[in-house]
This record gives structure tokens, sequence and C-alpha cells, in this order.
């Protein structure tokens, strides 16, 4: 008659041990720990590479501060007796508020459908609601950290007023939401690395440059004027450098109202992309 080993009776005698099944997180209405990973995520990603992503962007505001105050500083007048270095800056810090805020989402989401790894942030449990707020805070964290570090550095340059604090404030906010979001839909957009390069350089660039960011559009004659006031980027410098030297060349109000329109449309446009998996998923 066969035995049983002693070891084996034992471990047959001893009751089951089973581990409980895990229990599936509830996050409710918003899910908040996914959205905050997100956006950490997002701005370690930049902050890794501080020399490039904020350092920069610094040295290239103060060098355009330097070359135009030295060479036509003192041949152009502005509103008020203005000094030309101090109505010059806040046009500056709001290129570089444009120009990060824009490059941070669109590179970030181009370089995850390149390399493939779009799919770490569209496999958890996170509505289009949810990726759309994170990825624009990210690039709005990264336009508004340059800012105050283009700011800081250029005081010790240019004398800095803040008379009208709120329009600078929310003038700084609106354009890196904007051009957050702009980023966002350009990067879902783009397929490759030169569909990027055209839309800053044919179409960011230029909007940003001929918006009066070196000069008031006061000086610009007849027509020229008037299509001024048809680019977006004109309300964003016009009402942030209200915000430094009192004075603005358009109407605040309609400023106010066409960056809360399009920041409207530009949101619900990404909102659209990421819930429809436009060139994300296929």
């Amino acid at each position: 008659m066969n035995q049983i080993p002693a070891q084996t009776a034992q471990n047959s005698a001893a009751p089951s041990r089973r581990t409980a099944p895990p229990t599936p997180r509830i996050f409710g209405p918003v899910n908040w720990l996914g959205l905050w990973t997100l956006y950490a995520k997002e701005v370690r990603r930049f902050l890794k590479v501080f020399t490039q992503t904020v350092m920069a962007p610094v040295v290239t505001g103060l060098l355009f501060l330097a070359i135009f105050t030295l060479a036509i500083g003192r041949s152009i007048e502005v509103a008020g007796g203005i000094p030309y270095g101090q109505f010059l800056a806040p046009g500056l810090v709001m290129m570089v508020i444009v120009q990060n805020s824009f490059a941070n989402n669109s590179s970030s989401i181009l370089i995850s459908k390149i390399q493939g790894n779009i799919v770490d942030a569209l496999m958890p449990p996170l509505s289009a609601v949810e990726m759309t707020v994170a990825y624009a805070l990210a690039g709005m964290t990264r336009g508004i950290i340059v800012a105050v570090s283009t700011l800081i550095v250029m005081a010790f340059f240019v004398p800095m007023e803040l008379p009208d604090p709120a329009a600078a404030l929310y003038f700084g906010a609106s354009a890196a939401l904007m051009l957050s979001l702009a980023g966002m839909i350009g990067g879902i957009w783009a397929e490759k690395f030169d569909h990027i390069s055209a839309v800053t350089n044919f179409v960011i660039t230029p909007l940003a440059f001929l918006s009066g960011s070196f000069y008031s559009i006061d000086r610009l004659p007849g027509i020229w004027n008037t299509i001024a006031h048809f680019n977006p980027f004109f309300y964003l410098i016009d009402g942030f450098r209200s915000g430094f030297i009192g004075h603005s060349d358009g109407s605040t109000a309609i400023g106010v109202g066409v960056t809360l329109a399009l920041n409207l449309i530009l949101g619900v446009i990404a909102h659209r992309m990421f819930a429809t998996g436009y060139k994300l998923k296929s």
C-alpha cells in the first residue's frame, strides 16, 4: 500500500490560502490622479532639459533686447515718451511665451507619435477632457516659467513697472493657453517634424513678429494698420504690454473677447481630436 509522505499530507490538510482579487479603483467624475500624473510627466519632460527649454529662450530674448535698443532704440519714439527698451521688453516676453508654449506640446505629442509611446497616454482611464486639460496646463507652465525667468533677467537692464498687473496676468496666461492648445492641435495633426517646422516658420513666427512686438502699430500707415488689428497676436502683445506701460494701441475689451473666443475654439478642436483619436489611434 502506497504511503503519502508526511509533508505532502500536511500540505494537503492545510487550508488553501487564496489572494483576494484586486478591487478596481473608483475615480469619480474626474480622474484627478491621472490628470495630475500626465501633467507632471509633461512638466518633468521639459525640465529635464532646462538649459534648452528655459535658459536658451531667456538668452535669445536678451539678445533681441540688446540688438534693438542699441541699434535703433534712440531713433524710435513711442507713445507717452516711454523709453524704447521699456516698451520693447514686454513684447519680447510675450514672444517667448508664444514660441515656447507652442513648441512644448507640438514637440511632445509628435515625438510620442513617432516613437510609438503615445499609447502610454491613450491607454490609461483618461477622458478627452482630462487629456486636453493636462497637456494645455503643461504647455502653459513652460510658457509662464520662461516668461517669468525672462522678466527677472530683463529687469536688471530695463526698468520694469506694473501699473496694471491684472492685464499683464490675464493676457500672459491667455497667450500661454492659446499657444499651448495650438501646439497640441499641431502635434496631433503633424506626421513629421517638417510639418511642425512649417507651422512655426510660416504661421507662428510671422504672426508674432508682425503683431507689434518691436514697434507700435500706430506707426503703420493706412491699410497695414487695419490688417494688424486682424492679427490675434496683436491683442495678446498689446494687452500684455499695457500692463507694464499703462498704454495700449488697441481696445483691451476687444482683446479680452478675442482671446476668450479663440481659446474656446482651440480647446474644442483639441478635445475633439482626442475624443475621436484623430491621427492618434490609426
